[in-house]
């Protein structure tokens, strides 16, 4: 499964690091932190060198944008796996407008992109609704950061198989 992802700045995984001791309620607390921008399934007939160009080309003049982690939030019931969810919301505009031009190039993932998408990082998952909500109201510094590249992730072998660069 292959999917186009933001690069986590250091600021990022740093406020995961720190949150993680608040975490201990949940089942399972993220080691590695994502940001998905949009996921692409398969690759088609022509292998890993195919998707690379069809998202090489959607992204052409797509510009690097900002991204701000703005606080703490959680999917009581998310769309897959165990809940609640806890996670770390994004917001940036500049990441809606990548995720509307991949998605007009590939197919729309149901109850996940497009319209419900919601840009954000996992932290933890499963436990109380209660320890999510005590999380969520937690203030956080904002951490803002320039997104200048994509990554085309593999997660068959958890690695990024290509980087794409946003001009400034």
């Amino acid at each position: 499964m292959y999917s186009v992802g933001v690069p986590i700045p250091g600021a990022v995984e740093r406020l995961a690091e720190d949150l993680r001791p608040l975490l201990l309620d949940f089942d399972s607390i993220r080691d590695r932190h994502t940001l998905v921008c949009k996921r692409l399934g398969e690759a088609p007939p022509g292998g890993v060198a195919r998707l690379r160009e069809q998202v090489r080309t959607a992204l052409v003049g797509a510009p690097a944008f900002e991204a701000r982690i703005s606080g703490i939030d959680y999917f009581e019931y998310p769309t897959r796996g165990e809940g609640p969810v806890v996670y770390l919301d994004v917001e940036s505009p500049g990441l809606l407008g990548v995720h509307d031009r991949l998605i007009r190039a590939f197919s729309v993932v149901d109850e996940l992109e497009g319209d419900d998408y919601t840009p954000h990082v996992t932290l933890a998952r499963g436990g109380s609704v209660e320890a999510a909500e005590r999380l969520a109201d937690r203030e956080i510094a904002p951490v803002t950061w320039t997104v200048s590249q994509l990554l085309l992730w593999d997660a068959t072998y958890e690695e990024a198989v290509t980087r794409f660069s946003l001009p400034a």
